[in-house]
């Protein structure tokens, strides 16, 4: 029977071990990129457009990725990780709004979004069930929530075997080796959810979930958060992107 998720770390104490490793984070995440991880982040933008939110941006490995008519609003809670996707964006001439966020809270007004996508960022959420509702409300009616995640391999041994690295694995990293992310896509109120696995193990899978029904009325906190968002060095929310390479 899987084990639940071992996460023992606060938000804050994950936050800060992202902020440690940002400048190594490129470097520790390259052998992957080149073997496959790439071409993953590429089907998993491939199609979108309109407004666009990523959660967990990281460095913006995705920035160089998405199509020339999507708006991009990007989060992400480690200040440093948002400093190196800024840098990123400048550098490839890219246009986008960097918001430092936590994305259990997101300071965006209730379905603001066509699209919300995710890469390699749910295995870190304190509360991924606060992170997915919150995902869920900015999305409007229709639109889709994409992620690319790895998730606890399905062989029992495996499994067994992540379980007993999941404890180190936090403490080193912030991430966790054996959370179920399906299941807790599957439970998060999405009309539908299609999941596909990228390996034979079932540990790497893209998530399309999409929920047809009216979303539910946002609070007035909540959308109050809007005009405190932080756009520093990046053009309004709403504004098309300068250009690309």
């Amino acid at each position: 029977m899987p084990t639940p998720d071992r996460n023992t770390l606060s938000q804050a104490r994950v936050t800060q071990i992202y902020d440690r490793n940002a400048l190594f984070y490129d470097a520790m995440e390259t052998p992957m990129e080149w073997l496959a991880l790439r071409a993953w982040r590429r089907d998993l933008i491939s199609g979108l457009s309109g407004q666009v939110l990523e959660l967990g941006v990281g460095t913006g490995r995705n920035l160089a990725l998405y199509p020339a008519d999507v708006v991009l609003t990007a989060v992400d809670v480690a200040p440093s990780m948002l400093k190196r996707a800024r840098a990123r964006a400048r550098q490839l001439g890219i246009g986008a709004t960097f918001v430092q966020a936590d994305m259990r809270a997101l300071p965006f007004e209730t379905a603001s979004f066509d699209a919300v996508v995710t890469s390699c960022v749910f295995c870190s959420v304190a509360e991924p069930h606060a992170g997915l509702a919150e995902a869920r409300r900015v999305l409007k009616p229709g639109g889709h929530l994409r992620m690319l995640e790895h998730q606890r391999p399905d062989p029992p041994a495996l499994g067994w075997l992540f379980d007993r690295l999941n404890p180190l694995a936090v403490r080193l990293t912030g991430a966790n080796l054996n959370r179920e992310t399906q299941r807790l896509v599957e439970g998060a109120g999405f009309s539908t959810v299609t999941a596909r696995r990228l390996d034979e193990l079932g540990i790497v899978r893209i998530f399309d979930a999409c929920d047809a029904r009216e979303p539910e009325v946002g609070t007035e906190e909540a959308d109050a958060k809007v005009d405190a968002i932080d756009t520093a060095g990046a053009p309004p929310l709403g504004t098309q992107r300068d250009s690309r390479r």
